[in-house]
């Protein structure tokens, strides 16, 4: 059993999947979110979406890195996370504008301040701030902040998106074809709307990261953060502390509790730059969150054979995790992104326009793999690690 599995946690979700399996799939059961009539405007060339995503476990990180320094600015990182985790998913389906968001805040008053709530709450508004100067207009509309200590024992925060929007400019992953090409957009780096060097982490499998990185010291001092019925051999098995150092090329010293909370890169401004200029040649697409590089297969219209064979470099962040714990490759890959957060299914022609728009953003983009036809839906992952194979 995975490391990942004796924590409680699903990286591909099957309890889950299993729960829904019966629901309405929506108009289109192949994209990436789930869509319907439009019930809010009554036009039939329009759809709605309401979506929810939030930072998971990664809160519990920003907890020990403010209790062990006193920052609590660290906390408007976690604001993003829960923003990010929403917008794109629907940027997945071809939404990028006139969005309405509202937060869910469950803290232990016990342990959570209110200068925490204000972080985050603040947090959220000045991101929206950020993403209007690019065009992607994201309304605030409040939300539900409760205290529930009885059932949080620190803070989870998530959040809710609305939108509506025409048939004509969804993206359903319905034209995934045998003979195109997957561009991969990286996780990491610092994007011309970041402020700051981003690990490419995101908001995916940091039960993971946090207890294979982090030192066993935390279990004592801050029993509040794991599950106290876990075997005491998966919490926190790391050798790190969150303020140890970290040399990043081209970024010099990074602390290792600033890599493990990077906030988690939108792609909002470089989507909204591609589906307005080239949105006929975009024929899916893929936001690599819960399930890592294995996300594609949950997706495609048909049995076909993805095949990932120049994958990006993993960015220091996984090295460091894969190091601590002696995950093998394919673990790590079904859990972590491993460096490319967004993959989009386009022809070969059409390639070379994507990644020049993504330079513009200081985004590395680059053709990381194909279709292929096939009997059966299989990804198939190669790269210097050797090769793993995923029947769907």
């Amino acid at each position: 059993m995975s490391l990942y599995a004796q924590r409680g946690v699903s990286a591909q979700k099957e309890e889950v999947h299993a729960a829904i399996q019966h629901l309405d799939q929506g108009l289109y059961p192949n994209a990436f979110c789930k869509l319907y009539a439009d019930y809010l405007g009554g036009q039939s060339d329009y759809i709605n979406i309401m979506h929810a995503d939030g930072a998971g476990t990664k809160s519990i990180l920003a907890y020990i890195y403010w209790k062990e320094t006193g920052d609590a600015s660290i906390w408007k990182g976690i604001a993003q996370d829960a923003i990010a985790m929403n917008l794109d998913d629907l940027l997945c389906v071809g939404i990028y504008d006139q969005i309405l968001f509202s937060s869910t805040i469950d803290r232990n008053k016990s342990v959570i301040t209110g200068e925490v709530l204000s972080v985050l709450i603040n947090g959220t508004q000045d991101f929206f701030t950020t993403l209007k100067k690019f065009g992607v207009n994201i309304e605030f509309l409040g939300g539900e902040t409760a205290d529930v200590g009885d059932v949080v024992r620190t803070i989870a925060v998530n959040g809710t998106m609305t939108a509506r929007w025409p048939k004509s400019k969804l993206i359903t992953n319905d034209l995934i074809a045998p003979g195109q090409v997957i561009v991969g957009f990286s996780s990491h780096g610092k994007a011309t709307y970041e402020t700051e060097y981003n690990s490419g982490l995101g908001s995916n499998g940091l039960t993971s990261a946090r207890h294979d990185v982090l030192s066993k010291e935390y279990a004592t001092k801050y029993p509040e953060t794991f599950e106290p019925a876990l075997n005491a051999q998966v919490v926190y098995i790391g050798k790190n502390k969150v303020t140890d150092e970290l040399e990043i090329p081209g970024f010099g010293s990074v602390s290792v509790g600033k890599l493990l909370l990077s906030p988690t890169r939108t792609y909002a401004p470089l989507v909204k730059a591609i589906l307005s200029q080239h949105f006929e040649v975009v024929k899916g697409m893929i936001h690599c969150s819960g399930g890592g590089q294995t996300k594609c297969m949950k997706y495609l219209p048909g049995n076909m054979r993805i095949i990932k064979d120049n994958l990006m470099e993993p960015p220091p962040i996984f090295k460091l995790i894969q190091e601590n714990s002696g995950a093998n490759t394919k673990e790590m890959y079904q859990v972590f992104n491993m460096g490319h957060r967004l993959e989009i299914f386009t022809d070969a022609a059409s390639a070379t326009a994507l990644i020049e728009i993504a330079k513009s953003f200081n985004t590395e983009a680059q053709i990381i793999g194909r279709v292929e036809a096939s009997e059966q839906k299989e990804l198939v992952l190669a790269g210097s690690f050797g090769k793993e194979v995923f029947p769907y």
